[in-house]
């Protein structure tokens, strides 16, 4: 039984505007739950979260259950990594830490058949465990996602050449990493952001970008971005807990006393949680 292909790289070639979020709670009822929702993809997140190699592959087939690819960002630019990922039967993944042309080249390398790369044989699930190992094989190169994640001073420098390279998909831009690495919120970090997407659309790239408000999603896709990754799994979570006890507490329900918890403002937006 083969398994479902990915639309998702001829849907942003075309021009289609996709959004989606990263999920970090490794359950794969979570996963069903998130992908179901209505988002066009879901991003499993093992930088920046528990889940391990071996839950990935649950957490890719509870998407496929819900009907949605699921890309999966990597720990780290390594072709173990990203072949596992793959190996899942993941969309494509989204590779942190890509600061230079050489970065860019290894991920291409990691991600494709050759002669376009040297990712090995044997793609386990996502063959079908090997039932389906010509159709896959022959289209991988054609329909895996491959998104460059930039994010530091040194890699905003590098973005042309970062989209550049061939096999690049996307540049996704990481606003909270890079506004640490910059030291600068606010239109200091927004022009940098900018200085990606310019660099992306220069090079027939999409632009990604991780946006915590869905208000300013039409903002960003009006200035190019394409692929936008909308807050996360524990973000939902965690907002619409709180705004469920402020309700509580504003409608009278509960007598306690003890104060609800506040936390300091944020320069990441309202949410209060810094974007990935």
């Amino acid at each position: 039984m083969p398994r479902p292909h990915s639309d998702l790289r001829g849907r942003l070639a075309n021009g289609e505007p996709l959004v989606g979020t990263f999920c970090t709670i490794p359950d794969p009822s979570v996963v069903e739950m998130v992908a179901s929702s209505g988002f066009d993809f879901v991003c499993i997140d093992t930088e920046h979260s528990p889940i391990g190699r071996i839950a990935v592959e649950s957490l890719v087939r509870a998407a496929d259950v819900a009907g949605r690819p699921a890309l999966v960002r990597v720990a780290d630019n390594r072709p173990e990594l990203i072949a596992a990922a793959l190996d899942s039967g993941a969309a494509g993944v989204v590779v942190p830490r890509v600061d230079t042309a050489a970065d860019a080249e290894r991920a291409v390398r990691a991600t494709r058949y050759p002669p376009l790369g040297e990712r090995g044989g044997y793609p386990g699930r996502a063959s079908w465990y090997n039932q389906d190992l010509a159709d896959y094989m022959a289209r991988a190169n054609d329909e895996l996602l491959l998104v460059a994640q930039v994010e530091s001073p040194l890699a905003v420098r590098n973005a042309n050449a970062v989209a550049a390279v061939d096999g690049i998909d996307a540049l996704y831009a990481a606003p909270g990493d890079l506004s640490v690495a910059i030291g600068a919120t606010g239109e200091p970090l927004d022009a940098a952001l900018r200085s990606v997407v310019r660099a992306a659309r220069a090079h027939r790239r999409t632009a990604g970008l991780f946006q915590p408000d869905p208000g300013r999603i039409d903002q960003w896709h009006a200035d190019g971005v394409g692929l936008f990754f909308l807050a996360a799994d524990a973000i939902f979570l965690t907002e619409a807990a709180a705004a469920a006890a402020r309700s509580a507490r504003n409608a009278g329900a509960t007598t306690t006393t003890t104060p609800t918890p506040q936390r300091p403002p944020s320069p990441f937006g309202e949410s209060g949680l810094r974007p990935a």
